[in-house]
Formats: C-alpha cells, sequence, structure tokens
C-alpha cells in the first residue's frame, strides 16, 4: 500500500508594515473627500478600514504627526436682520443681491463676507485676525 504524505506548511505571517506619518496623513485625507468610502481607501493602501478610522482619530486631536491639520472650531453664530448687515463701509464692494455675512472678531473689528468673496484671500483675513 503505498502512502501520500502531504506536507503541511504553515501559510506565511503577513509583515507588519510600519507607514511613515506622512503616509497616514495621506491616507487619512482621502477619506475626506466627499462621497468616499473609508473601506475603499482603505483597500486601495492595503490598510484594515479599523486602522484608517483610528489614524483619522489620531488625525482629528492633532497626535498624527507634526504637520497634520488642526481641527476646525465652531464660532458663535448670530443671526441678524438685513438692516444690521446694512452698515457696510464704503470700502467694501456691494453686490447685486446685497447679502452678506457680517464676521465680528473681538475689539470691534468686523468683516462682511458677499457671496462671491475670494476664499482665499478671506481665509488669509481670519488667519491673520485670530493672530
Amino acid at each position: 500500500m503505498n502512502e501520500v504524505i502531504e506536507s503541511v506548511s504553515k501559510p506565511e505571517a503577513r509583515k507588519r508594515i510600519h507607514r511613515s506619518a506622512e503616509e497616514k496623513r495621506r491616507i487619512v485625507e482621502a477619506t475626506f473627500a466627499p462621497g468616499t468610502s473609508i473601506a475603499r481607501v482603505a483597500r486601495e493602501h492595503g490598510v484594515n478600514s479599523n486602522q484608517v478610522f483610528q489614524w483619522r482619530y489620531e488625525y482629528r486631536k492633532g497626535i498624527l504627526g507634526s504637520h497634520s491639520k488642526p481641527t476646525a472650531k465652531l464660532l458663535p453664530v448670530v443671526v441678524a436682520e438685513p438692516e444690521a448687515v446694512s452698515t457696510v463701509p464704503a470700502v467694501a464692494p456691494q453686490p447685486h443681491n446685497n447679502s452678506a455675512i457680517r464676521v465680528e472678531f473681538p475689539g470691534g473689528v468686523f468683516v462682511h463676507v458677499w457671496h462671491d468673496t475670494d476664499l482665499q484671500l478671506l481665509r488669509a483675513v481670519v488667519e491673520m485676525l485670530r493672530a
């Protein structure tokens, strides 16, 4: 009687991949795009989706390396009557539909934001005023 002996070998263990903070940030930032599936992004990068959720948590807390973006802070909002917004300085351009948002900073400094405001310019002004 012939015996057939099969050798059974253990499957090789997957090696742990150590990713840099920059790579983790890049993967996390890819999950913030509208309509993006976290599981799909994780699969594309060969990462378990639970790990990506952990990196997202660390990213939001600012502990995912030194270059992670700070989390957005919510600001108090007060809705005013349209007449209150009409007190615009003469230097501010007035749009056709006269709709604006008035952002007030401590010390009586305020900025009116029109519907067609350049967002990069607005971001620079707000960051300067917050400093």
